[in-house]
């Protein structure tokens, strides 16, 4: 987009301003992690720079698993302007409830990682070790945690109009999805 998705303007904020908004209610912790801290100082939460840089999404998940303060951690992208928390507490609800270690939708496209809830405890170790390992895939480390799914049909459950994952990666995305919030006032 030739700018920081994050700080477009989306509907008289900006998109992580509205993503933010949009998962505030989940839980008391809320913190950003990024590579730019001064460019986030004025959306008074903690941020926190990538502990491992130059290893792409999987480190920006280290950072998050490694700043968090609670044994549970929800994480979402900061351009999903539909970032579902409906969604999103069924999630952190499993995974309090049932022995996983990541709960996390399983759409056509495959595994929402960036939509998901994880387990501190056994998360964070096996990030570390795939990194270590030289691994750069995002969902690397699954076979070392249980994982536990949400499929399709119970995201419809929750995600009706199915935009939860819905990234924005172009201006056109962000005017579609501009559009399309206004259209369904979501």
């Amino acid at each position: 987009m030739g700018q920081d998705k994050a700080l477009m303007p989306f509907l008289g904020m900006t998109l992580l301003e509205r993503v933010m908004k949009r998962v505030s209610s989940l839980g008391d912790e809320l913190f950003i992690t990024t590579n730019n801290p001064e460019d986030y100082q004025d959306f008074g939460v903690p941020l926190y720079g990538d502990v491992q840089p130059g290893v792409g999404a999987l480190g920006g998940l280290l950072t998050a698993l490694s700043s968090a303060r609670n044994p549970f951690l929800i994480v979402v992208a900061c351009d999903m302007p539909f970032a579902n928390p409906e969604l999103l507490a069924l999630a952190l609800e499993r995974l309090q409830t049932q022995s996983a270690d990541v709960v996390i939708p399983h759409s056509k496209k495959g595994y929402e990682p960036f939509h998901a809830a994880y387990r501190l405890a056994s998360c964070l170790p096996a990030v570390q070790s795939a990194l270590e390992s030289g691994e750069r895939k995002l969902i690397s480390w699954f076979p070392k945690v249980k994982v536990l799914s949400i499929d399709e049909l119970e995201i419809r459950k929750h995600d009706p109009q199915q935009v939860a994952f819905w990234n924005v990666n172009t201006e056109d995305d962000l005017k579609q999805a501009q559009q399309f919030a206004l259209k369904y006032n979501l």
